[in-house]
This record gives structure tokens, sequence and C-alpha cells, in this order.
């Protein structure tokens, strides 16, 4: 576990910020950022900490190696880089469901390892993988300072639940940054509006979820299906993306500027729109460097086809170590395909609109669900569980809750740039700008002041991404 949010927010980010201006130069802030990134790790896993700096100073070797200058020489360097790198994801996060589906195929029983997952593994190993290759392609020169690479891979904002940030959009901001008053505030009101979303609604949406994915087949049919699945889908969306918001804030106040992760994906309209706007560092970095290496769509349209799956097979298994995950991305990967056959495109905005929320529901439902059955069979109570007895009206009017209710509306509000647009309207006006300002800082102490309150007296509710 990392720390728990209260003592983040209380103690150890007002004592980290105080520090970080107090001291004389940026070579020593980083020096700072990099001792308290790596205890922000080690809290509660002191062991994976160690395999996280291993990682950095294996990457960083394979750095310095390739700058030979023979081709074969360095073309074998990446290729161990590469294996280590995605070995390590096998061993520690994969090893269990290869063993298992081994074992199932093959009707012998496996001994399976049992190796707890290290936090954030997915997104820091992308990282440091982003950075070898971009080494070899020569878009990077490669770093002499270690302390740089570290910093770089495990920067506490963003470490283990992303955005996946690129070498090269941060290797200037490692040695020359700044940040002023109005910009450490602008990323705490960037900060507030990421936990927010999180706390407020994302934790009231998993409850709802998390009850209906956890009830039994007989108290499931249309009503508690959908119910389910909204709530997920609108889960899944402010918990991540209001990391995201977390981890951009955060990075302004140390004077870094992260790119933005996400751009209201629900209302696009179509699932290649959706995948410009959902988790845009990992669709990113798929495309960056397994897709466009596959020969991206330059060798016909089967290859085109061919490429297109396997990096949606494996956007699904970057997610989790199960078939469902992998399921979900290929759901994707299919759809993505026959939107090169069918005119979506062309639809009315509202039915595109519609097509895409169907297509993105469905394909949570699976990504929830613990196993293929259970999201099957979701998935056929959604639009075939016309029973109502009265223990599945029971437990659906058992979710309405006036809380629950009034969180659906302000989630699907917030999903929309509406609000966005609105504030923009407001501060394009001159005489507006100042007192939206004011309200706009006095709502986040609110906000935060909320969210204390909420976190003080509920359950602790992880990140969903923090087992990525």
């Amino acid at each position: 576990m990392v720390f728990s949010s209260l003592t983040f927010l209380c103690v150890f980010l007002p004592v980290v910020l105080a520090l970080y201006y107090v001291l004389p130069s940026l070579r020593v802030r980083n020096m700072l950022l990099i001792l308290v990134s790596l205890l922000f790790y080690a809290y509660g896993e002191p062991v994976y900490v160690l395999l996280m700096i291993g990682s950095i100073m294996i990457n960083y070797i394979f750095g310095r190696l390739l700058e030979t200058e023979k081709a074969g020489w360095r073309k074998g360097f990446l290729a161990v880089a590469v294996l280590v790198n995605l070995g390590l994801l096998a061993v520690f996060k994969y090893a269990d469901m290869i063993l298992r589906t081994w074992g199932q195929l093959t009707g012998r029983e496996m001994v399976l390892p049992g190796l707890a997952l290290p936090i954030g593994i997915s997104f820091f190993t992308f990282q440091a993988l982003s950075y070898v290759i971009d080494v070899y392609r020569r878009e990077v020169e490669p770093q002499k300072n270690l302390w740089n690479v570290m910093l770089y891979i495990s920067f506490f904002p963003q470490l283990i639940a992303g955005p996946i940030v690129k070498y090269h959009d941060i290797q200037e901001q490692i040695v020359r940054r700044k940040a002023d008053s109005r910009e450490i505030a602008q990323g705490l009101r960037r900060f507030i509006l990421g936990l927010s979303k999180k706390v407020l609604i994302a934790n009231t949406m998993a409850v709802t979820a998390d009850a209906l994915f956890a009830a039994g087949p007989e108290e499931i049919n249309i009503l508690t299906a959908w119910t389910a699945a909204i709530a997920y889908l609108l889960q899944i969306y402010f918990d991540f993306s209001g990391y995201s918001d977390m981890a951009i804030g955060l990075g302004h106040m140390f004077g870094f500027r992260f790119l933005e992760n996400f751009r209201y994906p629900y209302i696009s309209g179509s699932i290649q729109e959706f995948w410009r706007r959902w988790h845009i560092s990992l669709s990113t970095w798929f495309k960056e460097y397994l897709y466009i290496p596959l020969g991206g769509s330059r060798k016909g349209k089967l290859r085109t086809c061919l490429n297109k799956l396997i990096v949606f097979f494996c956007t699904g298994l970057w997610h989790g170590a199960n078939w469902t995950f992998v399921l979900w991305g290929m759901w994707h990967g299919v759809f993505l395909l026959l939107e090169e056959i069918l005119p979506v495109k062309k639809l009315p905005r509202v039915l595109a609109h519609g097509y895409v929320l169907l297509v993105v529901c469905v394909g949570f439902v699976l990504f929830r669900a613990d196993t293929i059955h259970q999201g099957l069979f979701m998935i056929g109570s959604m639009f075939a569980g016309w029973e109502f007895t009265p223990l599945q009206l029971a437990a659906f009017w058992e979710q309405m809750t006036p809380l629950f209710l009034v969180t659906l509306v302000l989630a699907l509000w917030g999903s929309t740039p509406w609000l966005s647009k609105g504030a923009g309207f407001v501060l394009s006006k001159e005489g507006w700008k100042r007192p939206a300002d004011c309200f706009g800082y006095g709502s986040s102490l609110f906000l935060l002041l909320l969210c204390m309150l909420s976190l003080s007296g509920g359950t602790y509710n992880p990140f969903i991404y923090f087992r990525f």
C-alpha cells in the first residue's frame, strides 16, 4: 500500500513542498524529489523499491551501451533491454496467469508462485522502455547522469498510476524548470479537482458497482445489470482521470508540465476517437513503440488489421493478468476494425455517440468482471434480464439512494466539456475574470474540505489503476 490519503494531504505533500522551495538549487531539489519518491514507493512495500531501483539502473546502463556506433551491437543491446523489461513484467505480473492457463490447457496441476504485484510496475516499466527505445532511435541523447534517469522514472506524482511520460517530453524540464506562485496555485487547484473526482464521485460509484458485481445471479436483472455497468463506467473514468489530474497538478507545483491524459472520451463519435481521448499516454505509447514498428498501415490492409489486433491484445494484457482484460482489449480492437468498413462517421452525431457509449459500457463490464463467465452473464442480463422478482427489485432500489442519484447526475455532467466551456466563457470576460478566479479558489478549498471529511470517515478505496 502507499501513504493513506490523509497522511499524503496533511503531512507528506506540505512537508515536501516546503522543503523543495527552501532548497537553494535545482540539483539539490531534484535529489530531494528522488529521495521522497523512493520513500513514497517504499512505504508499505520496502522490498519492491529495490526492484524499481534495479530497473532504473539496468535501463540507465543500456542507455549508455547504446552510445556505441556499431549497428549490430546497438540492435543486440536494445533486444536484451526489451527482453529484460518485459521479463520483469512476465515474472511479477503474468507468471500466475501463464501457469494457470497452461495447467487448464494440459490438465496438469500447476504450482503458482503467487508473487505480490509491485504497484505501478506496468507504468514505470513502460517509461523505462520508452527511454531506451528513444535512445536507440537517436531521438534523445543517452543520459550520463544516473540521477536524472532516476527522477524521470521514479517521480512520485505519476509513478504508480500514470500518465506514462516519455523521456523526450520532460528531459529539458529535469535540468531547467521553474514555477511561480500562480502556477503553484493552479497546480493545487488541478490536484484538488482530481482528488474530488476520485473521492466524491468515483468512490460513490464504486459502492454501487462493487455491491452489484458481488451480488448473486438471482439478484441480477436488466435494471441491476445496467445500474452496475453505468456505475462502473463512471467510476473508472473519474477514478483514472482524477489520478491523472492529480499527477498533472502536482507536476505543475514542482515545475513540470505533463501532457493531458484524458479529453472527455465519453463524448466520442467513434471507437477510434475514443482512443484518441482515453488514456492518451498509453495509446500513444503503443502507437509509437508497437504499432508503427510492426509496420503500421504501410503493409496492406490485412497486415494493418493484424497489427491493430496485436496492439489491442497487448493493451488488454497490459491492464491485468486475466483473460477478461484481453477480451476487453480485443472487443475494442474488433470495433475499431469494423469502423473501417461500416460508415460510423456518417451517422448522425447522437446515434454515433450512443453507439460509442454502448460499446464502451459493455466492454467495461468485461473489464470489471472477475471471470469471463461473470462478464458474459452481466452483459446477457443487460439485454435479456426481463425478470423482476422481489429480490431483484430490492437489489435495484437498495442502490437508488439520494447520494447515488445526485452523484450520478454530477458525474454525467462532469464527463462532458460543458463545465470547462462555461468556465472558459466566464474567464474570457474581462470584468468577470477576477471574481471567477476568487470563486474558483474558494470552490477548490470547499472541495478539499469535503474530500478530507469523506476520507476521514470512509474506508480505504485505492485507485483502480494502482494494480496495473
